[in-house]
């Protein structure tokens, strides 16, 4: 059972959560419970993971184990918890966890706060309200199943008699807590899996919103940091003189720029708002030591060198059959390299972070990490304070798709809040996340296949490229397979019944620095998979949906195509120089395909419609659902066909939107989103849709024009 601490901290007590109440939740795995009754006057800081707090004053308060980054986890998590509990939505207030360990895992990534949350907050729900039900029942001298739960009351039935839950909280934090608390059958849900309103939403579009670049404190300076052009590059020397003129410039400190793997050199230009900091920045003379970075920070390198990896055999992670043997005496048979370029994340609001290292040795953070957990960890490594000195505050995010999750802007705001003895606020630029990194890795899918009988009968897919196990956790020996890799496209998660088969490894290393962009490597991967599936259906003499069917058994996966067909009007004959193409790819608990119709369009072709189906079991909010398909959708297509990222010389070539695009509304699609309800265990939904987009497109550039794509970004306007 969960341990509640009784420690005081000020994130708790500020809030004004006092009262005589009950507190209860389980654990991460949904199994334990603790309840503690709360007594009048400041709230005690009471961990638990995840827990409701009931005041008797009716008032519901949830601790927020993930944050939100725009997946709709201030929706998601109270929604869970609404459901069991019998309350509205509105009735359910949020606070964001701090990081502590008794709220288990507060990582928003992968797509799993509802996969993880599902059991564990509707057990918590459900306990409670099993608890008010109980107390009811006594003071009534009634049996438990005369009464009821709705919105916040135990009702008496056919009656008018109600209690409301503060009337009997104090009573219900008495009872032990129930050990296996009854869920309600999906078909009774009135908030799971139905239309409800984002109550986050006003405060989001009127500003009133917080997110990370809002904090302020009182006392506090700005920093802006100058990092090396080719990123890794050593501090020779510094001449302030410039930057020291310019009117609220406080000072110039020589700093570092902690990544996960490595440090690198930095300048920070302190100043009393940001404009200063900023032009103090831009009148900097530094000289920089590069080394041999012109060498090793070079896309071209890093891709011939894949190139060259491909020739040769690579590291085994999964077999069936001798793959190899088959192939070389398959007389119908064809292999291909498919690439896929470095990408920025790109949020729409840039890293930053406030720190202050106190005097007293405790350390105060604002932060719009996605993981409270993690970055408490790092500030304890980096400024080498225990963890219960540390308090890690985590405002709303404005996107991230995995960047935010790598803390080196937060590392910089730690090193130079102690140097300074203030708290200090560390922003990016635009050009800053742009050209400093991290990014999704370029990779290669080397692939090969043979049909026979009609069917596909052997496929290879060797995965060819740098490793974020590798390079950011630095915990792949040279001799493995990367699992985090190579399991996105085992046989396990295709469900491909490949008659032979093989997925192998290289790991090719680059200094450009790489970590988690969404979907992972599913984005990398799914583009090679499906494309050369197709190649292979051709092969065959076969419909690239059919030679899907003849190999796939599950039945869930066989659903979503068959539901793709329908919805996309795949037996419809097209008119002439219109071409459709569908892929499917599972990711983090789903299922996700796309049908993407093109028109010809001179030398090039027009996307005119895209229909994307996604299977994820049970969900919070279809509407969620479809939006975070939607952002998929156009995050999918500009990937494929908007400029990556490169580097020529040690410096990457781009540096805000102008040179790095992002799809914009005119240029969006008409799209087609259709959720199957499949009451399966709940999958993720903020990142499986992307993984198909590249591939179907690239199908349906062929079934219009002919032309095979195998390389990314592709050119919409010129495909001779």
């Amino acid at each position: 059972m969960n341990k509640i601490y009784s420690t005081r901290r000020n994130f708790l007590k500020t809030t004004g959560l006092a009262g005589v109440g009950l507190m209860l939740g389980f654990s991460g795995f949904g199994k334990d419970v603790a309840v503690k009754k709360l007594a009048a006057g400041p709230l005690l800081d009471l961990e638990i993971n995840p827990f409701i707090l009931i005041k008797t004053d009716g008032s519901i308060t949830l601790i927020n184990p993930r944050p939100d980054m725009g997946q709709g986890s201030t929706q998601a998590a109270p929604s869970l918890i609404a459901e069991e509990l019998e309350v509205r939505l509105e009735q359910v207030t949020l606070i964001q966890s701090d990081g502590r360990d008794k709220y288990g895992s507060q990582q928003s990534g992968g797509s799993s706060t509802v996969r993880e949350l599902w059991t564990p907050l509707r057990q918590a729900g459900a306990a409670a309200k099993e608890m008010m039900t109980e107390v009811a029942a006594q003071r009534w001298n009634v049996a438990v199943t005369d009464c009821y739960a709705r919105e916040g009351k135990i009702w008496l039935k056919n009656s008018d008699k109600s209690f409301s839950y503060g009337d009997l909280v104090e009573d219900a934090s008495k009872l032990p807590v129930p050990s296996n608390p009854v869920l309600k059958d999906p078909k009774d849900f009135k908030i799971l899996g139905k239309y409800n309103k984002r109550l986050d939403v006003p405060s989001r579009v009127t500003g009133q919103a917080v997110y990370g670049i809002d904090i302020e404190l009182p006392g506090m300076v700005y920093a802006c940091i100058l990092h090396a052009p080719m990123i890794h590059g050593k501090v020779v020397s510094i001449d302030d003189t410039e930057a020291k003129k310019i009117p609220g410039v406080l000072e110039v400190v020589k700093t570092q720029r902690p990544m996960p793997h490595r440090r690198a050199d930095a300048v920070a230009v302190i100043a009393s708002n940001f404009w200063a900091a900023q032009k103090g920045r831009r009148a900097l003379n530094v000289t920089w030591d590069n080394g041999d970075l012109e060498k090793t920070l070079s896309t071209d390198a890093y891709f011939a060198a894949c190139y060259e990896a491909a020739k040769k055999e690579g590291i085994n992670y999964e077999a069936k059959g001798d793959f190899k043997a088959k192939y070389n005496t398959a007389k119908d048979k064809l292999a291909a390299i498919y690439e896929t370029p470095f990408l920025a994340h790109a949020p729409i609001e840039p890293e930053c972070a406030v720190v202050h290292v106190r005097d007293d040795g405790f350390v105060d953070v604002w932060a719009h990490v996605q993981g409270p957990d993690g970055a408490l960890q790092e500030v304890s490594r980096i400024l080498d304070v225990p963890t219960d000195k540390i308090k890690i505050n985590v405002p709303l995010l404005g996107g991230s798709f995995g960047r935010k999750a790598y803390h080196d802007y937060l590392n910089e705001a730690c090193l130079l809040s102690k140097a300074l003895k203030k708290p200090v606020k560390v922003l990016w630029t635009r050009e800053d996340d742009i050209s400093q990194g991290p990014y999704r890795p370029g990779m290669l899918s080397a692939v090969q296949g043979f049909v026979k009988n009609g069917k596909i009968a052997g496929y290879h897919h060797h995965a060819i490229g740098e490793s974020i196990l590798g390079q950011v956790f630095q915990g792949l020996s040279p001799d493995e397979a990367d699992p985090w890799l190579s399991g996105e496209i085992s046989t396990e998660n295709s469900k491909y019944n490949f008659p032979v088969s093989k997925v192998s490894w290289t790991n090719v290393k680059t200094d450009i620095p790489i970590v988690w962009w969404r979907s992972v490597y599913a984005s990398n991967f799914g583009w090679g998979q499906e494309c050369f599936i197709d190649e292979l259906a051709l092969l065959a003499k076969k419909d690239p949906l059919q030679a899907r069917l003849d190999i796939i058994s599950d039945e869930r996966y066989r659903n979503v195509l068959n539901v793709l067909a329908a919805k996309a009007g795949y037996a419809e004959k097209l008119p002439e120089g219109w071409g459709r193409g569908i892929a499917v790819f599972a990711s983090f608990g789903s299922i996700s395909a796309a049908a993407i119709t093109v028109s010809k369009q001179g030398a090039g072709v027009k996307i005119e419609k895209v229909v994307s189906v996604i299977d994820c079991g049970y969900y919070v909010n279809p509407d969620n659902v479809k939006a975070q398909t939607e952002g998929n959708i156009i995050m999918g297509i500009t990937a494929a066909v908007k400029p990556g990222i490169t580097f020529s010389n040690g410096v990457c070539n781009q540096s805000n939107f102008h040179d790095y695009q992002i799809m914009r509304f005119t240029e969006s699609p008409k799209m087609d989103i259709h959720i199957i309800d499949s009451g399966a265990a709940p999958g993720g939904v903020g990142e499986p849709g992307l993984p198909p987009i590249a591939p179907a497109l690239g199908n349906a550039i062929f079934a219009a024009t002919g032309v095979r794509v195998r390389k990314l970004p592709v050119d919409l306007d010129n495909l001779v």
